[in-house]
């Protein structure tokens, strides 16, 4: 039985909130680091992680003073270690210290590692009861199944970071299941909305991850340029709410102000809005079931005077089309999806592929694959592993034939 966002709703009755930031060294891990500064009185970092960004992840380190301190890359262990000295802060590194950071005692653990790569420690953080911050998109594309099983075991709760399922997460009746008609994430349509497809050709790195209303790493502003953000974000939303993938549906609003809606069987259609700050909805988690201030500038619908919607063409983003098949295909196709996006991306941020190889590139990776079915994590990460081999086979049939 498919569960909601939330399985249970226990307010802690401590004054002062245990974070555990997985990721603080990307976009939505600063921002919680920042927000959790401006409240020290209600927020205390157990751990941090990053990538690979020792110097940042330490000077996180020295001013939060948490129990931990984690860099993903083994390599950047005795950096760390040195940057650290003296500091009363523990120094880790690599893949099962990621687990563990997931796992120390902590209210609320934020999942804010980018990828594939933060399944692993976000099912560690479910099976532990605590609350999980979810900023991570492909634990629930990937292992949306195996990650709500972990937390109805443990009575975990799952709060959603991304501004569209968030905004859903507060509008959502979890009591009236039945009288939710759909949902509808909106999408920003990002740089290039209006770009006829034969100029999409030519993009370069530089201008698809010119978002034009949010701040994002990289790999996520990409998947806005695509489109492959929204679709994914279907896929979550699938998970994260009762709701079938029928009652979902997409719709392009260039000004980023209403995140999100949800339509109800009496006509009724209850949205949330705010400006395109992505502090607001990790605040609303950080502090969930209270609120806390944000410095999020206030939404003035005045001076914005008109909000404007369409759909979105799925024949200039393929990704969509590619995201709503891989979901009613199977479990493992949308693994594929993940697994093959991510490499294609990478490949285009590279400079490898042009920007429209990358949808055409999931999409004969979707063709090829024959996977069954994951029953475990270590099916997923095989299915994973073995994508991203096919993929790359592909992606060099293309420089190769150019």
């Amino acid at each position: 039985m498919k569960q909601p966002a939330a399985s249970s709703r226990v307010k802690t009755d401590k004054a002062t909130k245990l974070v555990s930031v997985l990721g603080s060294t990307g976009s939505v891990g600063c921002n919680t680091l920042d927000l959790m500064a401006r409240h020290p009185d209600k927020f205390k970092a157990v751990a941090i992680s990053g990538n690979r960004n020792v110097e940042l992840l330490a000077e996180q380190a020295r001013k939060f003073n948490p129990a931990l301190a984690v860099v993903a890359e083994e390599d950047h262990y005795k950096e760390l270690k040195q940057a650290l000295s003296g500091t009363g802060v523990e120094a880790a590194a690599g893949r099962d210290s990621l687990v563990y950071a997931a796992e120390l005692e902590a209210d609320l653990i934020l999942a804010g590692i980018v990828g594939i790569a933060g399944l692993e420690s976000t099912l560690a953080a479910a099976k532990t009861g605590a609350i999980v911050a979810l900023a991570n998109k492909e634990c629930l594309v990937c292992a949306g199944d195996l990650l709500l099983r972990e937390l109805e075991k443990s009575g975990g709760t799952l709060l959603p970071v991304d501004s569209e399922h968030n905004a859903i997460f507060q509008v959502f009746d979890f009591d009236q299941v039945d009288s939710v008609r759909k949902l509808i994430l909106t999408a920003s349509g990002g740089p290039f909305l209006n770009t006829p497809i034969d100029k999409m050709a030519s993009v370069t790195p530089k201008e698809a991850v010119a978002h034009p209303n949010w701040d994002m790493g990289a790999k996520i502003s990409v998947d806005s340029a695509t489109m492959m953000n929204k679709g994914l974000e279907l896929i979550e939303a699938y998970h994260l709410f009762p709701v079938t993938s029928e009652q979902i549906d997409i719709l392009i609003h260039p000004q980023s102000v209403i995140h999100s809606m949800v339509e109800y069987v009496d006509g009724s259609v209850l949205a949330q809005l705010g400006t395109p700050d992505m502090r607001t909805p990790i605040a609303y988690a950080l502090a969930w079931p209270d609120r806390v201030a944000t410095p999020a500038p206030s939404l003035d619908l005045a001076q914005i005077a008109a909000l404007t919607f369409e759909a979105p063409d799925v024949k200039q983003f393929p990704s969509i089309r590619l995201a709503s098949e891989a979901l009613k295909s199977g479990d493992a196709a949308p693994i594929v999806l993940n697994a093959a996006n991510e490499i294609a991306v990478h490949q285009f941020l590279n400079y490898n592929v042009p920007f429209l190889a990358i949808s055409e590139v999931v999409e004969e990776t979707l063709n090829l694959q024959t996977f069954k079915d994951p029953k475990s994590i270590y099916d997923v990460t095989v299915i994973d592993f073995e994508t991203r081999k096919i993929t790359e086979d592909l992606v060099r049939s293309i420089r190769s034939a150019n």
